[in-house]
């Protein structure tokens, strides 16, 4: 006991030593630069012309594989998709295994398998490496493709295009690819309804059969298996992988850059933010000396929260939620710069303006060599984070046999990082950053946004949502002269009851639903009374997603099992829309006309509620169709349509909301008048 007590204090006087030679206000020095070793992988190659690189790493008893299919970049034309179509339908079953069966074997194993047109990737414990790789190998070479099959992932991709229809990220993307490449190259050539319905079941096939094949294939092992094993084992299952003849594809050149910093406007009525893109094609590849300054000087430009642009267009100016860059290297040639955010309507032009002055400034002024290292710091972590990820190792290996790499190119990486000086930055940014030949592709509400766009002096240049030219969009819509607000909100009144009627109702009760993806809906329930008291809840697969209650004291929401109280401001705004009929309200002033323009192909007059509240109301029928909200991080609409009668008075049946690039219809499926409501509801 006493010998044990004796080691009690040693090892307490040791600690109080060390602890007492700790100067603790200093900041600990940091610690030796960390040193990047990456494995040189073994290699060798079948038959067939599969190239197999295996590292060996025994430290957890799993393994990966990483198959790539190494084409030049394919150009298809008027069949457009057909690569998508068939990368969709790999992996799932095979000749010889039922889509069901081979997915419950991978759960069962506790695997991980996805493909796609340009390979797959498989992970599992080595206990199972032979299984799964034996899995993956039998879902390249004998895929399950049936028309059945087929079918669904065709309609499955005809629906996802409708569903971008509308989406400016999805309609900027296109038309900046379109435009930056030319419809010709396979960056810059789009998939449409037309040319997936140009897909047959057999051009799926013959394209799966010539293009999908060893002939330009690496399988990258990386994990906890032996060389000798390993390389049987890729024989056994692979061996049989038939090669095909050799495609030799030319790649057409990409449109050169524009002469002039020019805007290249799209036109979308319905969109309530406008989205923005300033890019300019670049000739960066991996082996370039000028590559690892390329990459600092576009992270200090655009890489994130500490970004030149995200510091101003959110930070200072409160334009979006987020403003970003990249610059991306191709080993064709086909490399770019982009610059982009997504901002509300009325600051459009401020954030081009902006967003061109931060990549200038970066052109122009030595950058601060505090930030320098910073970026520095956070691209070091991020990279090292990165290698616990053996799809990155993977990455990594076939970046040095397919870019040309020195074979040390990966463990001299942070020291070249590191090297990079104040002057390589202004350099290489004002190498690849082509201002004066950017493009500026802007997907936005053109009544909102155009006449000030033209005030910046940058000229512009229209085109629809396929980059074909097109002449500017018209907006005016001449406003009858004796047309006032008062006469739109009794209008609108009188359709849908009349203000006695309106008068007489106490509260009002909704329940509707809409469909959150496939076969999960959303349930919402509305109420409101004349007291201005309202309370809305979502509910989706039996849990409240979000609930909004006001009452005549206060206010609050819970989002998540979250709540939180109103503000003053926010219990302000959210009673003034709590009246079951707030155009009566609006009888008493306070609301503006402002103009009629087109709401989905409709006129209608748009009124003005206050700074971030529109309605809009058709001219034709009276009815109001669209509520817009705008605030310094984005924008709302809703639309109503299919008005019905509940006791005199005409309601919307269906509500459809925007959230992002999506759109929700919510189908009403109740309506209580001056019933089913209580006090108690808004407490």
């Amino acid at each position: 006991m006493k010998t044990k007590l004796s080691a009690f204090i040693l090892l307490f006087l040791v600690t109080i030593g060390v602890n007492a030679q700790i100067d603790r206000s200093k900041q600990p020095k940091a610690g030796p630069e960390p040193e990047i070793t990456l494995e040189v992988p073994q290699e060798f190659e079948l038959k067939n012309g599969l190239k197999v690189l295996v590292v060996e790493n025994h430290k957890l008893p799993r393994v990966s594989y990483s198959l790539r299919i190494d084409n030049k970049p394919i150009a298809t034309g008027k069949k457009a998709g057909v690569e998508s179509l068939i990368g969709s339908m790999l992996g799932n079953g095979t000749t010889s295994i039922s889509k069901d069966e081979f997915n419950e074997e991978i759960d069962f194993l506790g695997a991980r398998l996805n493909f796609g047109f340009s390979g797959g990737f498989a992970s599992s414990l080595t206990k199972y490496s032979d299984r799964i790789l034996e899995l993956m190998a039998d879902a390249a070479l004998n895929p399950l493709l049936t028309e059945e099959e087929f079918d669904k992932e065709k309609t499955k991709l005809i629906e996802s295009l409708k569903q971008n229809e509308k989406s400016i990220d999805a309609i900027g993307s296109r038309v900046g690819d379109a435009l930056s490449y030319g419809t010709k190259h396979p960056y810059g050539e789009f998939v449409t309804e037309e040319t997936i319905n140009n897909v047959s079941f057999g051009d799926a096939l013959a394209f799966y059969e010539k293009y999908f094949n060893p002939n330009n294939a690496y399988l990258v092992v990386i994990g906890d298996v032996d060389f000798k094993t390993v390389k049987k084992q890729i024989k056994k299952h692979f061996g049989n992988w038939k090669k095909s003849v050799d495609i030799t594809t030319t790649l057409p050149k990409v449109n050169p850059n524009a002469q002039y910093t020019q805007i290249n406007f799209v036109d979308m009525p319905t969109a309530t933010q406008s989205s923005i893109s300033i890019t300019n094609n670049v000739d960066l590849k991996m082996n370039d000396e000028d590559y690892h300054a390329a990459l600092i000087t576009n992270n200090i430009l655009g890489g994130g929260g500490e970004g030149y642009l995200f510091k101003n267009l959110r930070e200072e100016h409160g334009y979006t939620y987020g403003a970003y860059s990249s610059l991306r290297a191709n080993r064709y040639g086909a490399g770019r710069f982009n610059a982009s955010a997504k901002v509300r309507n009325m600051v459009t032009d401020s954030a081009v303006v902006e967003a061109l002055k931060e990549i200038n400034r970066i052109k122009t002024e030595p950058v601060d060599p505090q930030i320098l290292k910073d970026a520095k710091a956070k691209y070091v972590g991020n990279f090292i984070m990165g290698l616990e990820s053996p799809q990155t190792v993977a990455n990594y290996a076939l970046n040095i046999k397919l870019n040309d790499l020195p074979k040390d190119f990966y463990s001299t990486y942070l020291q070249k990082i590191n090297d990079v000086s104040v002057e390589d930055v202004q350099r290489v940014a004002n190498k690849y950053l082509k201002t004066e030949n950017a493009r500026v592709v802007i997907v936005g509400k053109g009544s909102d946004v155009i006449e000030n766009l033209e005030k910046t002096g940058i000229p512009i240049k229209y085109y629809d949502a396929y980059a074909n030219s097109v002449e500017k969009p018209t907006y005016d819509i001449p406003m009858p002269a004796d047309m006032d607000v008062t006469k739109v909100l009794n209008a609108y009144i009188a359709k849908i009851g009349g203000k006695e009627r309106l008068d007489g109702v106490n509260s009002v009760k909704m329940m509707a639903e809409a469909e959150l993806q496939p076969g999960v809906m959303m349930n919402l329930e509305m109420k409101k009374t004349s007291k201005k008291q309202f309370a809305q809840e979502i509910t989706a697969m039996g849990q409240s997603v979000m609930k909004t209650v006001v009452g005549v004291d206060g206010g609050y929401m819970v989002m998540q099992g979250q709540r939180k109280d109103m503000s003053e401001d926010e219990l302000k705004d959210a009673k003034a829309e709590s009246s079951p009929f707030p155009e009566v309200n609006y009888l008493s002033g306070g609301v503006t006309l402002e103009k009629i323009e087109k709401v989905d192909g409709e006129n209608a007059y748009k009124v003005k509620v206050d700074d971030i509240t529109s309605i809009f109301y058709s001219v034709e029928t009276g009815l109001k169709i669209k509520e817009e909200k705008t605030s310094p991080m984005g924008s709302q609409a809703t639309f109503y349509a299919d008005y019905k009668e509940v006791d005199g008075i005409m309601f919307p049946f269906k509500i459809s909301q925007t959230m992002g690039p999506r759109k929700f219809d919510f189908i009403v499926k109740e309506i209580k008048v001056n019933e089913g409501v209580s006090d108690a509801d808004f407490d």
